[in-house]
């Protein structure tokens, strides 16, 4: 594996907005719900007696997990329904499961944007504090457009823990003697973090912008075999950051981009609305396969690194898989630096899009 020692750039902006929310498909769909951290809205035991606390939870397929979104406005797991505890409006009513009786504390409307929201109260289903561990509560809260906020939901075009254009028939034979811990349910749970990644564009772009990041991501782990880097003897601390760096020089490459760097680990956080998580405990990256995964896809679409401008615009824009090199190692790869390395990257992406069956485009190199 390719010893990370450039800095990953930092940056993120937020922006955040007031909802505008579209009507509800009438047709029914039914799957899981995936929101904060890749994980699963899930009623507490799969018990369906009334007053049930809906939670956020691992995913793990069991009928607690599944959702009927309904063209009347219900959200039916259990064979009752998503309810806004005693029909409150307030910010931090809890939700829970209780019987279907069409009031407005079971009214929800599924946006494009990804938001749940309550019609009733007009206020967002929300995971209280922000908080991904297992069981935390749901409740309603004004909508901030925050990471907290946002769902894929059967009929939202990302139900059933989002889609990927490679199917996990593929993924297996494209990384046959992988590391568990990179797991296919871990990246499709991951997409939920940026929905433009591998959607933009025609198929055909679509399918090459995966295969990029497949390709870049198989040369910084080996294949998908190394979760962190291998010499960790690095100090990967900046601290000049006001933000210190509370888990020391512990801050060495991890996941699928090799994450390194307080900054990077801190604005990661950010961005996926972590919050500190990731500054605070960086070894959550090696532990969560779902966040692993979306601190690659972080970084595939926000940073530009030491190239000009972010991997994911340099595959739907055309400007070619050469220029993803150069957002990701381009300082220490490009330009006649590493030829070798190069190679082994436009290797990869050579392999799997065919596989994927589309052309590899032009601009192969940096």
């Amino acid at each position: 594996m390719l010893r990370r020692t450039s800095a990953l750039l930092a940056g993120v902006a937020a922006a955040i907005a007031l909802v505008v929310v579209p009507a509800l498909p009438a047709a029914a769909a039914t799957g899981t719900i995936t929101g904060l951290a890749g994980k699963c809205v899930d009623v507490a035991g799969a018990n369906s007696a009334n007053g049930t606390a809906v939670q956020l939870y691992d995913c793990n397929g069991t009928g607690a997990q599944q959702w009927n979104v309904v063209g009347n406005g219900q959200i039916q797991a259990l064979g009752k329904c998503l309810d806004v505890a005693s029909g409150g409006t307030a910010n931090g009513s809890l939700v829970q499961l209780y019987d279907c009786n069409g009031t407005g504390a079971q009214n929800w409307t599924v946006s494009a944007a990804r938001d749940i929201v309550n019609v009733a109260s007009n206020k967002c289903l929300d995971v209280t504090g922000n908080n991904s561990a297992n069981g935390t509560r749901l409740q309603i809260w004004d909508c901030a457009g925050t990471a907290n906020q946002k769902w894929n939901a059967p009929g939202s075009g990302g139900g059933g823990g989002g889609s990927f254009v490679v199917s996990e028939a593929q993924f297996n034979s494209l990384f046959p003697s992988r590391n568990g811990f990179y797991t296919y349910s871990g990246l499709v749970a991951a997409l939920s973090a940026y929905p433009a990644f591998a959607t933009t564009g025609s198929d055909t772009v679509k399918k090459q912008e995966a295969a990029a990041f497949l390709a870049n991501v198989a040369h910084e782990t080996g294949n998908l075999v190394y979760v962190t880097e291998i010499d960790k003897s690095g100090n990967y601390c900046d601290a000049s950051r006001p933000y210190g760096c509370p888990a020391g020089a512990a801050y060495y490459g991890r996941g699928p981009i090799q994450l390194s760097w307080n900054f990077n680990y801190y604005a990661a956080g950010q961005a996926l609305g972590l919050g500190n998580t990731l500054l605070n405990n960086p070894y959550l990256v090696e532990q969560d396969s779902a966040i692993a995964w979306k601190t690659g896809i972080w970084y595939w679409m926000t940073q530009t690194g030491p190239g000009t401008m972010t991997p994911h615009n340099a595959m739907v824009t055309g400007a070619g898989f050469g220029q993803t090199i150069r957002s990701i190692n381009g300082s220490l790869e490009c330009d006649g630096r590493n030829p070798a390395q190069v190679q082994s990257r436009v290797d990869n992406y050579n392999r799997i899009v065919g596989v994927l069956g589309v052309p590899a485009g032009n601009n192969l190199y940096c």
